[in-house]
């Protein structure tokens, strides 16, 4: 991880969070009341508040025997997981009145219990700087069969950094015994790195190491694929977009019926994302700052066409290094997602690849809902913006889903150059093939 691309506290700071998130959006994020009801508006995903307390008569004259089997009590402003009570189901309690739920800290409590933490919410005690807060009752959100063998009773969540429309890194987070059934770091739950494009975790850090297996167990932390990525990154964009914060970490869980809900948000989420990924944040945000998304859907599709991660380790350990040619045929997926023969030029010297103009137009690729961004470049033309489209193709049997530059190739012998990102893992045979060579002339 190169020190020149790490983003700092006070650069997230100054260039970020103090930039791009107003006071109004710090108040929405800092207050879980608030959120829940602009979340509620948009209409996106995310636990349901079954009762609030403002006041210490609220919570003396609810009812809270008629509360459900399951449910947390949470401070409206905590910090860090503190002052939450996670109820799992309740407790037949024969030959008594008094009702007993069990917490997921196996722990019993009562509705006496519930009442004093309610109260000590309230004053403050779990709130920054001890000011007066506010309680509520949530749904309860249970572990996902894909986490249960891999946390310690609590709740994995997601952490994704979210800015300007464009889901820019991602983290599960892990609750540990350490951590006391809690998803934070800094108690000492577990980090995992997430590839933005295809889900698949990829490196992991516990108190800021990293490790390979869960800390106990030989259970691989790396390769895990996180179920309903794609709506997970949408999800992500659409709380930032209601918040009005223009630089979120979303935290986000797997509800084990309703999939994935915002749990909470962040207006100055903590860096350790990036020991997780063992990747800088700062050039990230820096190459989406400025770009134009249209919305939720735009911006995860952006995110996946250049923050995808190379695995080109696994992919030599699994098929092994394949040798290409400089002019290689390949398959390329139209817009039906039906196979097109055609040659390519293998361009060391280049570092993306690029398409002609035509070629796209006529597999379908060029419409305007597919284009993710332009590309302003220099030619002899003068200035120019130049579309950017997403492409699957396949070469040497192997499957590549990367973006491409469209241009008038018409002059030039293959409409489809293919650049260093998307070579990675293979050895380039420098001598042309004469055979195809000849069928590009033709």
């Amino acid at each position: 991880m190169k020190i020149s691309s790490i983003l700092g506290l006070n650069a997230r700071s100054s260039l970020f969070t103090g930039k791009y998130n107003s006071r109004m959006a710090k108040r929405i994020a800092d207050s879980k009341i608030a959120t829940d009801r602009v979340l509620r508006i948009a209409h996106v995903a995310h636990p349901k508040i079954y009762a609030k307390f403002k006041t210490p008569s609220d919570c003396l004259e609810f009812k809270w025997e008629e509360l459900s089997e399951s449910f947390a009590l949470k401070p409206s402003r905590g910090m860090g997981g503190e002052g939450i009570i996670v109820v799992k189901k309740r407790l037949e309690n024969k030959g008594s009145n008094e009702i007993i739920w069990l917490t997921t800290q196996k722990t019993k409590v009562t509705v006496e219990d519930l009442k004093l933490h309610t109260l000590d919410i309230l004053e403050g005690a779990y709130s920054m700087g001890n000011v007066p807060d506010t309680a509520f009752i949530q749904e309860y959100v249970g572990r996902h069969s894909k986490f249960r063998k891999l946390a310690y009773r609590g709740t994995p969540d997601i952490r994704i950094i979210v800015f300007n429309k464009i889901p820019v890194m991602a983290m599960l987070r892990l609750p540990t015994k350490e951590s006391g059934g809690r998803a934070n770091l800094h108690q000492g739950a577990i980090g995992v790195g997430i590839d933005i494009a295809t889900g698949i975790t990829t490196k992991a850090i516990w108190h800021g190491s990293e490790i390979l297996n869960k800390p106990g167990s030989n259970r691989k932390l790396r390769g895990i694929k996180i179920p309903f990525w794609n709506t997970i990154l949408t999800t992500a964009v659409e709380g930032q977009i209601a918040s009005g914060l223009g630089y979120a970490g979303v935290d986000i869980v797997l509800h084990p019926e309703k999939g994935p809900m915002i749990i909470e948000l962040n207006a100055q989420p903590g860096l350790q994302i990036q020991l997780a990924n063992m990747e800088g944040l700062k050039k990230r945000l820096e190459r989406v700052d400025e770009m134009e998304v249209r919305d939720a859907e735009h911006g995860v599709k952006i995110a996946k066409a250049i923050f995808a991660g190379t695995f080109s380790d696994r992919v030599r350990a699994e098929e092994g290094i394949k040798t290409i040619k400089a002019v290689e045929e390949v398959k390329i997926l139209d817009a039906e997602g039906k196979k097109h023969l055609s040659l390519a030029k293998i361009d060391t010297g280049a570092w993306s690849s690029a398409i002609d103009s035509k070629f796209a137009k006529s597999l379908g690729l060029l419409k305007k809902n597919k284009v993710l961004w332009y590309r302003k470049k220099l030619s002899s033309l003068g200035k120019e913006e130049r579309p950017v489209i997403p492409v699957i193709f396949y070469l040497s049997g192997r499957k590549i889903s990367t973006h491409v530059t469209v241009s008038d190739r018409n002059l030039l012998r293959y409409q489809l150059l293919i650049g260093r990102t998307d070579i990675q893992g293979f050895l380039i045979d420098p001598i042309v093939d004469k055979e195809n060579l000849v069928k590009a002339k033709w």
